[in-house]
């Protein structure tokens, strides 16, 4: 493997010693008294090109001869769909664990920057490897390099930078060592954490140089989960405490600190309601006393009812992304204040808080649910919740049994799939009008039962990152821990970008249930265009007519897509539009959750009406309307457009 040099020292190359590196890293987590030890990265992600193929790859190669368990290396089929699965895994493993990923040169490292912008937008960790053009500049220009005459040392690879957490560039081999001490201390805080790219050059990987055993030996990386200060405690108590009408909303954060169950008794406590964002679903199950559901422009209509009339509002864990506050429309008390409570600064001081708490929030809220003993919201306010929780029940219940012939619509094959699916299973999904609808709807019971990447919403994360999610639920189930299944469910449109990922879960016997929504279009697109005045432009799947060069009228495009999983190897399940499409549906996903757990995938293709929309959250977002137009329906749409606009407050306090 290697060969002995100086005293307490290997010759190696920088690629060899990257791998072993990263196989003895481990996160070190306490959560209540229990420390829990994880290998930070499992394994490794790869496709090979000249710029690593004889670096990472040959390392991957020599490790797996000696050791196939020291870094377990993983095949993709796109470069970003293989960070996809990292954040996936990522994800559900609560951030304690995630893959490395290397790249050729040139394409194959560009091809990861909308997986590190992804990852970074979710504060989730992944490790990207990019290769990069000679360091010595031997062979210049290289194969795949990018000139600048103004800045000859600037490569594709600087394109990560705005996009990472943590970036650098290991141009001799002894910058290995800060490089991934500092980048790691980022993959592993969960204040800064997200994409940590070090960018490899192809001659450097091959590069040998002694490497001290200190950097070869297992390091711990415990995460951090900072206190809350007492002082702030204090302060937000008392104003917890002269709140008539507080409201909770709950990001990502709580189930990153493991804070679901200390903020049930929070609630329980204090009868505080709670509306959550879609990275904080499943902070309480869909039936709780106090759970509102989702909050904003995708939320109920009892959250966002809630909402508007909040006096106090305390967040916790999320970073009030535009959909949460309905783009800042969603509260309307104009005495309206804000406690945020996030381990990440940038968050807890936003909207202009004056009552920032910087903690992890497990820790906050044990600290707040000493501080607040005895007290409890109005009897009046636990009424309005349970009414309008009732009203919005209600809604649900009559959008999933409403049956449309021939064909669905979304709303019921969304309920199909909840009520064939068992508690502790997940459903993963990330752009179109899915994630909306399912924010608003899903009946979630499990704290690990809904992924749904909406921080960037990325069409294409769907299949990959759902298979980084039943990796991680296959190495959960294997621990001991729970079983569960998988179900992707995606659009057409998103479908189309990043369907490749089934070739990898053939490969591997992976068993990820995808149920794929035929509309023929870009339903969520669809329907904003017509609700801004732009009639559909675009958004449909039809033959181009010449005369006019549009897409919008032409006939539908003669385009299988069950047929196209079949051909990679998918088992599919075709349901056929009928009077018993959505008895089907469900039968098919039972089916599915039956099938052997080395089976491989399963696609259930189902045909929909993209014109039946979900049920209105009453609520608003802010997407400009043309201020001038020849377009009557553009007029009208502007028109909307000012009036909510009107409503729009800066939110400091």
């Amino acid at each position: 493997m290697d060969m002995k040099s100086a005293s307490g020292t290997r010759r190696m190359t920088v690629a060899q010693a990257v791998v072993e590196y990263l196989s003895k890293q481990y996160t070190v987590d306490r959560i209540s008294g229990t420390d829990y030890r994880e290998r930070l990265i499992p394994g490794t992600f790869g496709i090979f090109g000249h710029g690593n193929v004889a670096g990472v790859g040959q390392a991957l190669k020599q490790y797996q001869h000696l050791d196939p368990t020291i870094m377990p290396y993983y095949q993709g089929r796109n470069e970003q769909a293989q960070s996809h699965q990292a954040v996936g895994y990522a994800r559900h493993t609560r951030r304690r664990q995630t893959f490395a990923i290397s790249t050729s040169i040139g394409p194959g490292s560009s091809n990861l920057l909308t997986g590190a912008a992804l990852a970074t937008t979710n504060r989730l960790p992944v490790l990207l490897l990019p290769s990069d053009t000679f360091a010595t500049r031997a062979a210049d220009p290289v194969l795949q390099q990018l000139e600048q005459p103004y800045a000859y040392d600037i490569t594709v690879n600087d394109a990560f930078r705005p996009l990472s957490k943590f970036f650098d560039r290991v141009s001799r081999p002894e910058q290995l060592f800060s490089a991934f001490h500092h980048g790691l201390r980022v993959l592993t805080d969960p204040a800064e954490t997200g994409a940590v790219t070090i960018s490899l050059p192809q001659d450097v990987q091959a590069e040998a140089f002694d490497v001290p055993e200190e950097f070869l030996a297992e390091r711990e990386w415990r995460i951090r989960r900072p206190d809350a200060d007492d002082d702030d405690i204090a302060r937000a108590a008392e104003a917890i405490r002269a709140a008539k009408r507080p409201l909770i909303i709950a990001g990502g954060g709580v189930l990153y600190a493991f804070a679901n169950e200390e903020l049930g008794k929070f609630v329980e406590l204090t009868g505080i309601p709670v509306g959550n964002t879609q990275a904080g679903v499943g902070v309480l199950p869909w039936d709780h006393k106090f759970s509102l559901g989702a909050i904003g422009s995708t939320g109920t209509t009892a959250a966002n009812a809630l909402a508007a009339e909040a006096d106090l509002i305390i967040g916790i864990g999320t970073r009030y992304e535009d959909f949460t506050t309905a783009s800042r429309t969603a509260f309307q008390n104009p005495d309206v204040k804000f406690i945020n409570i996030n381990v990440a600064p940038i968050d807890a001081y936003k909207h202009g808080t004056s009552l920032p708490i910087v903690a992890d929030a497990r820790k906050a809220l044990v600290k707040l649910n000493a501080a607040l003993g005895g007290y409890r919201v109005g009897a009046d306010l636990e009424r309005t919740v349970a009414a309008e929780k009732q009203r919005w029940d209600a809604t649900v219940d009559e959008a999933f049994d409403t049956r449309f012939t021939p064909l669905p619509a979304q709303n019921e094959i969304i309920g199909a799939t909840s009520r064939a699916m068992d508690a502790e299973d997940v459903v993963v999904c990330a752009a179109g009008s899915l994630p909306g609808d399912l924010h608003k709807m899903w009946r979630v019971r499990d704290p690990f039962g809904y992924h749904v990447e909406y921080a960037y919403s990325c069409m294409g994360y769907e299949i990959p990152g759902g298979l980084g999610v039943k990796r991680a639920a296959l190495a959960e189930a294997a621990r001991g821990g729970t079983q569960r299944d998988v179900v992707v469910m995606v659009g057409d449109g998103s479908y189309l970008m990043m369907h490749t990922e089934l070739v990898t879960a053939v490969a591997e016997r992976i068993k990820l249930i995808v149920v794929l929504i035929q509309n023929h279009g870009y339903a969520s697109i669809g329907s904003l265009s017509e609700s801004l005045g732009s009639q559909r432009f675009g958004t449909q799947y039809r033959a181009l007519d010449e005369e006019q060069h549009s897409f919008d009228e032409g006939e539908t495009l003669p385009v299988d897509l069950a047929l196209n999983a079949e051909s990679l190897g998918v088992k599919v399940i075709r349901i056929e539009p009928g009077q018993k499409v959505i008895a089907e549906l469900e039968q098919a996903i039972r089916d599915a959750k039956a099938a052997p757990e080395k089976g491989g995938p399963i696609l259930i293709h189902v045909e929909s009406d993209p014109l039946l929309d979900a049920p209105s959250s009453e609520s608003w977002w802010d997407v400009p309307v043309s201020q001038v137009s020849e377009l009557d329906s553009t007029k009208q749409a502007f028109e909307t457009y000012t009036e909510h606009k009107s409503r729009q407050r800066k939110l400091l306090g």
